[in-house]
């Protein structure tokens, strides 16, 4: 199913809450006691958020961008202010819908590319209304 929107929620900064990070190097394999320390704290709003006023947040469906990391109910994190060059991953408007996709910028062609292969590319003409609303910065969801 083509990745859709399903709900945009917009960023209202409360109260800043910072939470223990271990800056110590986490071992995937055999546990290592020594590292068994916290010496910082991690404010979310800090790490994620880099410009409040234009940032907000989507929940999105379907799966045309899985191998981006990109999954149906994920929460994903737009951020209006950062330049949407080729590459990065995009809220986009086409013609009323929306959709999230990575840019490509090619021989002064924009092209929406979805993130699996069962999925066509997106090129977007001259004549079709499109807008980009911000760029993805970061993506929330379950292991």
């Amino acid at each position: 199913m083509e990745i859709k929107i399903t709900e945009i929620i917009g960023f209202e900064k409360k109260q800043s809450r910072k939470f223990p990070l271990v800056t110590a190097k986490i071992s995937a394999g055999f546990p290592s006691p020594a590292d068994d320390y916290i010496d910082k704290k991690l404010d979310l709003n800090e790490y994620l958020i880099k410009h409040p006023s234009a940032t907000f947040f989507v929940r999105v469906s379907g799966d045309s961008m899985i191998d981006a990391g990109i999954h149906s109910g994920d929460i994903l994190i737009v951020d209006r202010a950062i330049n949407p060059g080729s590459g990065k991953v995009v809220i986009a408007v086409i013609e009323g819908e929306f959709t999230v996709k990575r840019i490509k910028v090619k021989k002064n062609k924009i092209f929406l590319i979805p993130e699996n292969p069962q999925f066509k590319p997106i090129q977007v003409k001259d004549h079709e209304n499109c807008e980009i609303w911000g760029v993805v910065t970061h993506v929330i969801h379950p292991l």
